[in-house]
C-alpha cells in the first residue's frame, strides 16, 4: 500500500511532470491521430471519443511517471546498499 502512496505522491511531483507532460503531449498526439484522427476531421466526435481521448492522453503521463518514480526507488535503494556497504567496511 505505501508503494501506491508513493506513487500517487510522484504524480504530482515537480521534478516528473514537465517530462510526464512532454510524453503525454507528444505520445498523447500520435495516439489520437492513430484512433481518433478520421473522426476528428470527419466531425463525427461524440462524448465517448472525447473520454477516450482523455484516457489517451492521460496513460503516456501515468506511464511516464511510473517509469521515473521507479527509477528515483532503484536509485535510492542502491545508494541505501552502497551506505550500508561503507559502514561495515
Amino acid at each position: 500500500m505505501k508503494a501506491l502512496q508513493l506513487y500517487i505522491s510522484s504524480l504530482f511531483d515537480k521534478e516528473f511532470i514537465t517530462t510526464g507532460l512532454k510524453t503525454a503531449l507528444f505520445v498523447g498526439s500520435l495516439l489520437f491521430l492513430i484512433n481518433h484522427g478520421s473522426a476528428f476531421f470527419r466531425g463525427e466526435m461524440n462524448r465517448e471519443r472525447w473520454i477516450s481521448v482523455g484516457i489517451t492522453y492521460l496513460m503516456p503521463y501515468l506511464v511516464n511517471i511510473y517509469g521515473q518514480h521507479a527509477y528515483r526507488r532503484k536509485l535510492e535503494q542502491a545508494y541505501k546498499r552502497g551506505a550500508e556497504k561503507k559502514k561495515l567496511r
